[in-house]
């Protein structure tokens, strides 16, 4: 028998606003990150916000650096792990438009630090 665990926190994104309350309703604590402002939305732990930037068409790490969604991750994984956060088990993430959402799925698949952390939940969660 394998075994197989993956211990980083799991990422939602979310079609919109509306699918929050039955997104939080369903599962174990969550942190919310938004596109913009940062949301207190009830029921959330943590919060952060991000604004998507447009990079030129390399957008190589050396010029562009880390994305706002990779820089706003980490900022709600350091507030968990130092204590000025609740203990939260999952990300969701209301995205506003289609770079803001594209943001956050590269920065999954090709941020190291932001990889190690966190994962794509799997489309049903």
């Amino acid at each position: 028998m394998v075994w197989s665990l993956d211990a980083r926190i799991p990422v939602t994104l979310l079609d919109d606003a509306a699918a929050l309350p039955t997104a939080l309703a369903a599962g174990r604590p969550a942190a919310l990150l938004a596109e913009g402002e940062a949301i207190a939305a009830p029921g959330t732990i943590a919060a952060d916000g991000f604004r998507p930037v447009t990079l030129h068409a390399a957008g190589c790490a050396c010029c562009a650096g880390r994305s706002a969604a990779a820089l706003a991750l980490d900022r709600l994984f350091q507030a968990r792990v130092r204590g000025r956060a609740g203990w939260f088990e999952r990300v969701l993430v209301l995205p506003v438009t289609a770079e803001g959402r594209a943001e956050v799925t590269q920065a999954l698949a090709r941020d190291a630090l932001t990889a190690a952390r966190f994962r794509a939940a799997p489309a049903h969660a």
